[in-house]
C-alpha cells in the first residue's frame, strides 16, 4: 500500500499515549498494511502504529526468523490490536534492543522474561497467550511505545544522553 516515514526522537508525537481501537474497519487493515510496508523497508521487527504518527493501539511484529530455499528471511507477520500484558514473569531477560524511531541505536534492555498477552485482530477476535524469548520482549518493546515510552527510558539518564549524543553525531556525519 503505502510506506510511510517512521518518527525519529525527538520527535514529540512519540511521548503520545495512544487511544484503544474502536472500529474493526478497512481503515484498520489499510492502516496495518501501511504499517507492514514501512517496517519492512526500514529492516524493522517490529512497528507501533504512533511510530508512523496515528496514536491508535496497534503494533505489528515479524521476527523474521528461518529462511526460505532462497535465502530470504521468512516472514510470519503478527499483528496486535489492543494489547495487554497479564502475568509478567519475575525472571528478567536482558536484550540488546534497538528502534526504528532511535535509527541505529542499541542498548541492553531489561524485561520480563516471560509474559501473557491478551490482544485482538483485524476482525476484533482476542487472542490470550503466553509468550517467552525474542517475541515477549519485542512484544514489550512495541507496547511501551503505545504508552509513549521509548527503549531508551528504560536506561539510567547518563547511557541514555550517551545514545542520544551518538545519534546527534550520526545525523550530523550523514
Amino acid at each position: 500500500m503505502a510506506i510511510l516515514p517512521i518518527l525519529e526522537v525527538p520527535d514529540a508525537r512519540l511521548k503520545t499515549v495512544s487511544t484503544p481501537v474502536e472500529k474493526f474497519d478497512d481503515s484498520l487493515a489499510n492502516l496495518v498494511q501501511d504499517m507492514f510496508d514501512s517496517m519492512y523497508e526500514a529492516n524493522g521487527i517490529g512497528l507501533a502504529a504512533i511510530q508512523i504518527g496515528v496514536p491508535l493501539r496497534v503494533l505489528v511484529i515479524d521476527l523474521q526468523e528461518g529462511e526460505d530455499e532462497d535465502g530470504k528471511a521468512l516472514r510470519q507477520p503478527q499483528i496486535f490490536i489492543n494489547p495487554e500484558i497479564l502475568n509478567p514473569s519475575e525472571d528478567l531477560s536482558a536484550y540488546k534492543e534497538g528502534c526504528l524511531s532511535v535509527p541505529d541505536q542499541f542498548a541492553e534492555v531489561e524485561r520480563p522474561a516471560k509474559i501473557r498477552a491478551r490482544w485482538q485482530d483485524l476482525t476484533g477476535k482476542q487472542y490470550d497467550k503466553e509468550l517467552d524469548g525474542l517475541m515477549a520482549t519485542c512484544l514489550q518493546h512495541e507496547m511501551d511505545h503505545l504508552e509513549g515510552i521509548l527503549f531508551i527510558d528504560h536506561l539510567s539518564r547518563l547511557k541514555r544522553q550517551m545514545v542520544l549524543k551518538k545519534l546527534q553525531k550520526a545525523r550530523r556525519a550523514a
